[in-house]
């Protein structure tokens, strides 16, 4: 795709990225600091990578972390050659933040690729070499969207294996070029340590990259930031996420498995507001190293919506930090939610002012999987945290809000859900899909169990016989959407790590049923 500005000598989009994937799989695990190893001590080093977030028509997150105090400095341009700047920013990174620094670029062109170099200054003249990234605006025309999503990254003791090509799902992604790239949760298992070797069922050896802070399960606000460094000691993964601009969201790993607001303890226990000292080191430790926009009136919100021109509105939801703080049973009678009252209002709101063809609910896990710790009790009526999900599926139909769409991840296998009212034990709904997709790096699992209260049916799904199977047997997903810029059909396709088309589906767009548009669409 080619843009609308661009300097002779400048590359085009595909070869950029081929040549950045190769510079990173040349330099190998630890490879960023190589170029600086004969700079003057005193020159600040970009560590980690480089990431951006959060694109929309007019502006981006951009993130990086150096390894010292100092002033990050970013440029953007139209084209990689950087003759013109169009854009800068700059922002202080500081021991309190573990040196990690974000700034937002604003007035930028939409539907076009951007070029950004990050840098960090110690002090006026003394400035480490710069690191070159890329993103690409929304549209604001009709034109064609791709994006990928998934979950699941450094789970159940699986880590960095070099010999194996480490974080290999994160180079396939690169090589399909979306646009932008949802992690749907799980970016780090922080209750998951990492050891040296793990035995193979086929008699082998899984050998991790370790260090210091991945070796245990997380309690400090140390160790939670180590487990984010630790994914970017993968080449793939800093590839990746120097190219192609990440909307994040959370589950319970970045915390602990399962974790609630209120029953989520560690030895240093809770504040005087009854919130735990756990949940809050590893809420801070995941905004640090997100590249995500802030919320001012709500510091440390995750939902959000983020528009990518006239075709989608993606929304990105949290499961997590609202939900009630019990398990997922039929004998408990106490009041019970996921989303909670503030978030499913904004919700609501939110999707009957889209404007956007398509509306992607991007949330933390499935909604018709049987799971104590999620929204699915078992066959029957609604209940406890279904009774949520209903009220927000049934305002959808009375609003006439249509082309919605979920995508999740969570469950370690991929899948894809139809739900139909005429298979449902609660009916008042329009079908919708609903598809999974993950894991990315960690173990993979069994399919679970459907159940019937909304009618969901499994059009396809795949993962293992067993549990915990190793990343170096294939079955890591992700998946991929193309929203065509003349139809407006969405295709989703579900994939693997070596980029085979599992199974795919073309989703043709229903007109608008919302009572003005209706009218409008008339006139």
């Amino acid at each position: 795709m080619p843009i609308a500005i661009r300097a002779k000598s400048a590359l085009t989009r595909r070869q950029w990225l081929v040549r950045s994937a190769a510079t990173f799989a040349v330099a190998g695990f630890g490879g960023l600091a190589r170029p600086y190893l004969s700079r003057a001590a005193a020159r600040p080093l970009v560590t980690s990578g480089i990431q951006s977030g959060d694109v929309s028509a007019n502006s981006a997150v951009v993130w990086a972390r150096a390894d010292r105090a100092a002033r990050m400095q970013v440029e953007c341009s139209a084209s990689e050659d950087f003759k013109t700047i169009i854009g800068t920013a700059s922002a202080d990174a500081l021991p309190d933040a573990d040196f990690t620094s974000k700034v937002l670029l604003d007035g930028l062109p939409p539907g076009q690729d951007i070029f950004y170099r990050v840098r960090f200054e110690s002090e006026p003249g003394i400035a480490g070499e710069a690191q070159v990234g890329h993103f690409r605006t929304a549209p604001t025309t009709r034109s064609s969207v791709s994006f990928a999503w998934s979950g699941d990254t450094t789970g159940q003791g699986w880590g960095i294996d070099e010999s194996r090509g480490g974080m290999r799902t994160y180079r396939t992604m690169l090589d399909n070029r979306p646009d932008f790239f949802i992690h749907c949760g799980d970016h780090i298992y922080a209750d998951c340590p990492v050891e040296r070797e793990l035995k193979l069922p086929d008699g082998g050896v899984w050998r991790n990259l370790v260090t210091e802070e991945k070796s245990v399960v997380a309690q400090t606000l140390a160790q939670f930031r180590g487990n984010y460094k630790y994914n970017w000691l993968d080449p793939s993964f800093r590839a990746f996420h120097a190219a192609i601009p990440l909307f994040a969201q959370w589950d319970d790993h970045e915390v602990t498995n399962d974790w609630a607001p209120v029953g989520t303890a560690d030895a240093s226990g809770y504040a005087e507001d009854g919130t735990s000292h756990l949940v809050a080191r590893a809420r801070r430790a995941f905004h640090e190293f997100m590249p995500m926009r802030a919320t001012p009136a709500q510091d440390g919100r995750i939902y959000r919506k983020i528009a990518y021109g006239p075709l989608l509105d993606v929304f990105m939801i949290d499961m997590r930090s609202y939900r009630d703080s019990t398990l997922n049973q039929r004998d408990d009678h106490s009041d019970t939610c996921i989303l909670g009252a503030a978030q499913l209002a904004w919700l609501k709101r939110e999707l009957v002012a889209s404007d956007a063809t398509w509306k992607v609910i991007a949330a933390d896990m499935p909604i018709g999987l049987f799971s104590e710790d999620a929204i699915a009790l078992g066959d029957g009526p609604p209940e406890r945290r279904e009774l949520e999900i209903a009220d927000l599926l049934s305002f959808m139909k009375r609003a006439g809000i249509r082309n919605i769409v979920w995508l999740t991840a969570d469950m370690h296998y991929t899948a894809a859900h139809h739900y139909d009212p005429n298979r449902a034990i609660y009916q008042d709904f329009e079908p919708f899909w609903e598809f999974v997709s993950g894991p990315l790096h960690a173990g993979t699992w069994a399919p679970a169990p459907l159940d019937n209260t909304f009618g969901p049916k499994a059009m396809f799904q795949k993962g293992c016989s067993g549990e915990n199977l190793a990343p170096c047997f294939g079955l890591q997903f992700f998946g991929r959407v193309d929203i065509d810029g003349k139809t407006g059909v969405m295709t989703v396709t579900l994939k693997d790590v070596d980029n085979h088309d599992l199974w795919s589906v073309d989703i043709e767009p229903r007109p608008d049923a919302r009572p003005g548009r209706i009218m409008a669409q008339h006139i």
